[in-house]
């Protein structure tokens, strides 16, 4: 970042100035006090300035084009929007909401102050919209500074402190996420290392700088934590969640966390899991540990996230009854009713992690009596990388509108919200692939309306990010962007996984095929391919019995390999290679399809891309290209190496008579 200016010299992703020229040349009326309506008089006053508008603030009725007003009771965050004679108005009764209606109506752009608009009222479907930062304070020997990180370094943290100077960055980033309606932050990484401990206790000043930036535009700061806090800061022999030395500490500790950022959301912890510290070394419940923090926070309307990506990381590849995808919910759902109010249950969207295509956890939907949020992953760590044009919004809408049983859908189960693992680094493009900004606003713009259709949402990035340098062309310049985006998870998912296999990368990193990579591992993520077939039998009559975790008709769905949608019939299934599919083919022939079809879909989007070089900012357009060459290069790699395996595996020629190694 040296030599970049911490806002300026950064792309501006779907805020650009242009955005605002619909409201930066008309006349607008603000009423209302506060922070965050200061925040909103900012935005409309350096719109104004930019391109010749006005704007006041609680002046008398007159001939305005836009009034933004704080006024009568309802949801924070909440507004109402309607346009008549002439003036279009905005209505929220708290401040978050009025700056949530402001960013409404400069996605509406110039149809906003057109006609008549009837009232329309628009209020969050979840309460907390979340991102999670895996970012180090220290740059860690293995981990680096940002864990599953691919943007650079972190906007929070260089050389072991705060970033102070360019804390002017961290505040464009709080403008960036509330524009796409998230609220909440944790801006460190699940595994706590000894330095990042400190954050909690005696360098909580350096979060409150952080989370000042970010309060700017209506962000609640979280902290990850490690359960050892007392033993690591405290000097005490345990972390016993009963023992009351401990609740003393971190109610003490919790005071004074709030004392230095009094809108401070909560912790989140990762126990018992992969090695962290938790409450089974003292016998004690994933419960106990919650509710144990959850009592120090109660007095500040603090919330504890609590992971439950917990299972056995030491599992011997030789065991078939052990499933890592049961674990999660075998750990948590005898715990049902168990956790206090304000414990929110972290659940991984998926069983395993974060994979290109997994059935939706069956512990959501499993625990009527806590609150859940479902937690997505926008970095990539599976799909790509930040180096593969990957849009998951289509992955995530399915996850969203999945029904675990008759009754409401998974977005209105997740009482506890949606979170995401960020895709945000101090990288120029913040997210390094420049078209990896739409996973980040897709989000938001999901966890704001989980029934949304995702392809619209798209649409809208694309309108909010790329101005053609002719205007003329800006039809060509938005078909093309979404040509490349629109079924680049689908593309991946052909050159990598198909039919839900997973995990077939290289271990530790995760980038790039290795078909046994983790096959002998003890991490439980194997995929059991052998001469006669591939898959895991995760049914309840000859296998694990995970299948049976669901409530119905999934559990049925998915115990016969007859009814088992394609999609994910080798995570539910051992299956022989002549396996016919519904769309006819063999379970072998599909694999070689997928794979050579995938490396032909990226060629195309290629092609479509250096199409658009006369309308897109030569940087952004460079980079994207630099990344479609990797991309290419990634998927031909993907495609020799696992028809190779496969076609050696198998003894089955490919019906094409193409060229396998």
């Amino acid at each position: 970042m040296q030599g970049v200016d911490p806002v300026r010299d950064v792309d501006p992703a779907w805020l650009p100035d242009e955005a605002f020229r619909p409201i930066g040349t008309r006349r607008t009326l603000i009423r209302g006090a506060g922070p965050l309506v200061d925040t909103v008089h900012g935005e409309v006053a350096g719109a104004c300035e930019r391109f010749g508008g006005r704007v006041e603030r609680d002046a008398a009725p007159g001939p305005f084009d836009l009034v933004l007003e704080l006024a009568g009771e309802d949801s924070p965050e909440a507004f109402t929007c309607e346009r008549n004679g002439g003036c279009t108005t905005v209505t929220a009764s708290g401040q978050r909401g009025l700056l949530y209606g402001l960013f409404h109506v400069v996605r509406l752009g110039e149809s906003a102050f057109l006609g008549q608009r009837q009232r329309e009222r628009h209020a969050p479907a979840l309460d907390l919209r979340m991102l999670d930062h895996w970012d180090n304070v220290a740059v860690h020997p293995v981990m680096g500074q940002v864990e599953r990180g691919y943007a650079g370094g972190s906007l929070f943290w260089e050389d072991g402190r705060a970033r102070g100077e360019l804390l002017g960055r961290v505040r464009a980033y709080g403008r960036l996420l509330a524009a796409c309606g998230i609220n909440a932050v944790t801006v460190n990484n699940v595994n706590v290392h000894k330095t990042e401990a400190h954050l909690l206790t005696d360098r909580i000043d350096e979060v409150a700088d952080i989370s000042r930036e970010l309060g700017r535009y209506g962000i609640r700061t979280h902290l990850s934590v490690t359960f050892a806090a007392p033993m690591v800061l405290g000097g005490l022999p345990t972390a016993d969640p009963l023992d009351e030395a401990v609740q003393a500490w971190w109610s003490e500790a919790t005071s004074r966390v709030y004392e230095a950022i009094p809108g401070f959301g909560g912790y989140v912890v990762k126990a018992d899991s992969e090695g962290q510290p938790g409450p089974f070394a003292y016998g004690r419940s994933h419960a106990d540990g919650a509710n144990l923090l959850a009592g120090a926070l109660t007095p500040y309307n603090g919330t504890v996230h609590w992971r439950a990506f917990v299972y056995d990381h030491r599992q011997d590849w030789r065991d078939r009854t052990t499933d890592r995808a049961r674990a999660a919910y075998d750990h948590f759902v005898p715990l049902d009713g168990q956790f206090a109010p304000n414990v929110i249950l972290q659940v991984k969207h998926g069983p395993m992690d974060f994979q290109v295509r997994e059935p939706v956890s069956p512990l959501i939907g499993a625990m009527p009596r806590t609150r859940l949020a479902v937690e997505t992953q926008a970095t990539q760590e599976y799909t790509g990388q930040q180096r593969h044009v990957c849009w998951l919004g289509p992955m995530w809408s399915e996850v969203l509108r999945f029904r675990p049983e008759e009754g409401a859908p998974v977005g209105e189960l997740a009482r506890g919200g949606l979170v995401a693992v960020s895709n945000v680094g101090d990288d120029p493009f913040w997210t390094g692939h420049p078209l990896a900004q739409a996973n980040l606003y897709t989000f938001g713009r999901l966890a704001w309306q989980p029934d949304a259709n995702p392809y619209r949402l798209l649409d809208e990035w694309i309108r909010l990010t790329f101005t053609p340098r002719r205007s003329e062309e800006s039809a060509r310049l938005e078909a093309g962007v979404y040509a490349v985006l629109a079924h680049s998870w689908r593309t991946y998912e052909k050159y990598t996984a198909p039919l839900g296999v997973g995990w077939m990368v290289q271990p530790d990193h995760h980038y790039g095929p290795s078909v046994d990579g983790y096959e002998y591992s003890p991490w439980g993520t194997y995929h059991f391919a052998d001469r006669d077939g591939i898959g895991v039998d995760r049914s309840v009559a000859t296998g694990t019995g995970y299948a049976g975790q669901y409530a119905k008709p999934w559990a049925e769905v998915y115990e016969s390999p007859t009814t088992c949608p394609d999609e994910l019939l080798l995570f539910f299934h051992h299956v022989s290679y002549d396996h016919v599919l519904r769309s006819g083919k063999t379970v072998i022939q599909h694999m070689y399809d997928t794979h050579f079809e995938g490396v032909e879909e990226v060629e195309a989007a290629q092609r479509v891309w250096q199409g658009l070089s006369d309308l897109v900012d030569p940087a952004r357009h460079a980079r994207v290209a630099e990344r479609f060459e990797e991309q290419l290069r990634s998927a031909r790699e993907w495609r020799d190496q696992i028809n190779s395996y496969f076609f050696r595996k198998s003894g089955v020629a490919d019906a094409h008579g193409r060229r396998i190694y």
